[in-house]
């Protein structure tokens, strides 16, 4: 098929606000290189590692394309791409760089092919988060039945497929998150103990937290928020329990002394979702695990909304004003 030699891209030059979001009609369209396919993006997922790429908390070069998951359909393949079983037409759902754009040079390795019945749509929502809070329950703390579960942003992208997965694994499960709404929305997934950290009461959730568990604390604390939960996380940590810090949503938790965890003998996580999928077949394992969940509805994805691609940095103002739902997609198409 004939490719265009120009498109559409969201281009940052600089580090700073959503300001430095530049939406462009001139953007280059990629050859595929050695062991990469071309994909023509459908939808991108919005992600908070997005912010921290941009405001430069994670360094990254300049100038760069946001973004680091789409889904789309293969229109072209590069050399020694043949052993990942692609061609072009497939839809896929892919992890790497440069997802805000319409055309992305794609690593094949971290390619998947998105199972019939599956919309585009659905797989970017749930293909990074997804794949975060299945190897969270299953790498970083081994989820039992009956474990007692503090889930920060309960809400979020992330917190509404986490939530799902601890439901489906037989955890307790105590969410945090902001506004009667999200508490609203938390309770619908089956989650009995929702907390809102706005509330006159649930300012104090640390004390909420232990009234519900009898004082006893929580087997594992699950934070993406960070520097706004993490001193009240080793308070609410039961003895031996396991502290896992995936996230900066309000910025990354500080140094901290060492000998703060020795008393209750804490254990703490910082993982990174592309640490559990370094291989083609680690990436399949699990993404075999969330399509299965996908497709029998054990999980359901919660769609905020569509952004036109010119509207990226409302998507990011709204996306750090915590004004939003499940996930934010952008729709890259034309």
């Amino acid at each position: 098929m004939s490719l265009p030699s120009f498109q559409a891209a969201v281009v940052v030059e600089k580090v700073g606000g959503p300001e430095v979001l530049e939406h462009r009609t001139d953007y280059p369209v990629p050859t595929p290189g050695e062991g990469q396919v071309l994909v023509k993006n459908t939808v991108s997922g919005i992600n908070f590692i997005d912010t921290y790429f941009r405001t430069g908390l994670y360094p990254s070069s300049k100038p760069e394309v946001l973004g680091r998951e789409a889904a789309g359909a293969i229109v072209a393949l590069g050399p020694n791409t043949d052993k990942y079983q692609l061609k072009v037409g497939d839809r896929v759902v892919w992890l790497g760089p440069s997802a805000y754009a319409e055309y992305t040079a794609v690593s094949a390795a971290k390619a998947i092919n998105i199972p019939h019945g599956l919309s585009e749509e659905i797989a970017a929502a749930s293909f990074m988060s997804g794949l975060t809070a299945i190897t969270l329950t299953q790498e970083t703390y081994e989820v039992q039945k009956d474990d007692w579960v503090l889930l920060h942003a309960a809400a979020g992208g992330v917190g509404i497929l986490l939530a799902q997965v601890l439901k489906y694994l037989g955890a307790n499960i105590i969410a945090t998150t902001g506004g009667k709404e999200k508490v609203a929305l938390v309770k619908r997934l089956g989650i009995d103990h929702a907390i809102d950290y706005r509330s006159e009461e649930g300012k104090d959730w640390v004390k909420l937290v232990k009234e519900i568990t009898n004082g006893n604390g929580v087997d594992v604390v699950f934070d993406s928020v960070g520097k706004d939960t993490w001193e009240g996380g080793l308070e609410v940590i039961k003895r031996k329990g396991t502290i896992v810090w995936f996230g900066n949503s309000s910025g990354p938790v500080p140094p901290l002394p060492l000998p703060r965890l020795s008393a209750k003998c804490i254990k703490i996580a910082r993982p990174s979702l592309l640490g559990y999928i370094e291989t083609r077949e680690e990436l399949e394992y699990y993404c075999n695990q969330l399509f299965r969940l996908l497709t029998s509805e054990k999980v359901k994805v919660q769609i905020h909304n569509i952004y036109p691609l010119t509207k990226v940095r409302q998507a990011h103002q709204d996306l750090e004003g915590r004004k939003t739902t499940g996930k934010l997609l952008l729709n890259v198409s034309t």
